[in-house]
């Protein structure tokens, strides 16, 4: 055999390999990516990570989650920056999956809201409801002239929360009014934990969620007391809902469901629901799937129907995009 024809089989032997080795790497190494925008309550109490980590050592998909408020990352899943929405906005989600942005819409969580303040309690809101604390805060402030209230300001899902407190006291006490008066209200435009933080600078009030609350709490980083939790106007639901395929068609549509499904499975809900249980002696969040599928008598169950079911669903079916399974 001539030199230059071993040469040749040679250099077809080892392109052979670099294309076979090439593939197996491809294959086995290289994961698909996951676009991810959440709301920063599950960032900021690390339950996005846990998740993660779980989810990552099952599949060979890439999470990545970009933390943000709930109007931001609805936002982005508009523009189809994200393949899923991870976010706690009743409201907001009816209009997405209206608007036909958003698809398979699953609620996962839910936790409840808190109203915090300074352990003095100088308005006095120890005893009362949520609507009647914020209307004898706004009484404060305006009476004093400081600042008693710290809004996030966001478009958040908490922040939604504040604007529909505000909204139900009625006359004199509506959000368009209070926002404005900035001698003792502040709107931070903040994320949670800043918001917590600004509220412990100014010995101020703040609704907060009740995970992002202890952890901070626990960090010693406020010192914050939570007066008011656990009533209907508080609750906290938070849903997962993957990005519309036909309004973006590059979106990872079949990994969305994918990790939709790793959420509502008793794997995961069970990560949900022990979450926080060894650092804070509670869940941060409780898991929602099990309590809806069955006749539960915990009255939470019967509030997320009130306040986050739309048309009696937690999708209607014109939503589901062709998944019933996610619904049985």
């Amino acid at each position: 055999m001539h030199p230059w024809q071993k040469m040749i089989i040679i250099a077809a032997a080892t392109t052979v390999l670099i294309i076979g080795g090439t593939i197996v790497y491809v294959r086995y190494f290289v994961k698909r990516r996951l676009l991810i925008s959440t709301t920063t309550s599950l960032y900021d109490t690390g339950l996005s990570y846990e998740i993660e980590k779980t989810f990552e050592a099952k599949y060979q998909i890439d999470l990545q989650f970009i933390s943000v408020g709930t109007g931001m990352a609805i936002k982005q899943a508009q523009n189809g920056d994200v393949d899923v929405t991870l976010v706690h906005s009743p409201s907001l989600e009816k209009t997405f999956l209206e608007q036909g942005y958003g698809v398979c819409r699953k609620i996962i969580a839910y936790n409840f809201f808190t109203i915090v303040g300074p352990q003095s309690d100088p308005v006095g809101i120890g005893e009362l409801n949520a609507t009647e604390a914020l209307k004898k805060i706004a009484d404060y402030g305006r009476s004093r002239g400081v600042k008693v209230w710290v809004s996030r300001g966001d478009n958040s899902g908490t922040h939604q929360k504040e604007i529909s407190l505000w909204n139900v006291i009625g006359a004199g006490y509506n959000y368009t009014l209070v926002s404005k008066e900035t001698q003792w209200y502040v709107s931070g435009g903040s994320g949670m934990g800043q918001t917590l933080l600004m509220a412990n600078e100014f010995s101020a009030y703040t609704l907060s969620d009740i995970g992002t609350y202890l952890k901070y709490l626990k960090e010693d980083r406020i010192s914050l007391k939570a007066f008011i939790t656990e009533e209907k106007a508080l609750l906290n639901v938070y849903s997962v809902i993957a990005v519309n395929q036909t309004r973006h068609p590059g979106v990872n549509f079949n990994d969305a469901i994918t990790f939709t499904r790793f959420l509502i499975s008793n794997e995961c809900q069970q990560l949900i629901e022990n979450y926080g249980k060894n650092d804070y002696g509670q869940s941060l969040f409780c898991p929602a799937v099990q309590a809806l599928k069955q006749d539960s008598s915990l009255p939470a169950s019967q509030w997320i129907k009130d306040s986050a079911f739309f048309d009696g669903s937690e999708c209607p079916q014109e939503y589901r995009d062709g998944h019933p399974e996610l619904y049985d």
